[in-house]
């Protein structure tokens, strides 16, 4: 199989994604590269598609957001579900874009009772990445952003006031209505 390898948008962050991947590699007894690990900056600022296994969940790569190819993975027991539900709600501060994988409709319940607040946008037996601008709405949570929801049409209301305003041009003859006895 042949992976191409994704640039990164400069040195600074080529430089930054290689540190996560040297940390993996430094940290074996928590962190374990079953995939990827390459990165070549002769010509551009290029890294291999890596992932990497960890024993623990709350660990650097787990808790940072990594803007490059570099995907961690925890793998937990099946009768930890709700727990590790938990444990996703509350390990980091970003909460850009969440996704659930689901046959069982009160486990994809309680996945989106749980992950309320972890993302904002929250994928539910779909890839998350499919966000299209102006189409559909596109924001993050807590330290990924605002909620805004860039390019969607509720985002002006982040930059108005609505008011609402109501004139009858027919003077009130009586208190009473109509309809009042």
């Amino acid at each position: 199989m042949r992976v191409s390898w994704g640039a990164v948008v400069d040195g600074s962050a080529f430089k930054k994604a290689v540190s996560y991947i040297e940390y993996a590699r430094s940290h074996p007894e928590e962190y374990e590269i079953i995939y990827g690990g390459k990165y070549d900056s002769s010509r551009g600022w290029f890294i291999e598609p890596t992932v990497v296994l960890t024993k623990n969940p709350t660990g650097k790569l787990m808790t940072e957001e990594i803007f490059a190819p570099v995907l961690t993975v925890y793998v937990y027991p099946d009768r930890e579900f709700k727990e590790t539900l938990r444990l996703c709600a509350k390990t980091s501060p970003y909460g850009l874009t969440g996704s659930v994988f689901a046959r069982d409709r009160s486990a994809i319940a309680l996945a989106e009772r749980i992950l309320r607040y972890s993302a904002g946008n929250f994928y539910i037996n779909d890839k998350p990445t499919g966000a299209v601008v102006g189409r559909q709405p596109f924001g993050g949570g807590r330290c990924s952003g605002t909620n805004d929801k860039a390019g969607f049409w509720l985002n002006i209301l982040r930059w108005t006031n609505p008011r609402t305003i109501k004139e009858t041009t027919v003077p009130a003859e009586d208190w009473k209505r109509p309809f009042q006895p």
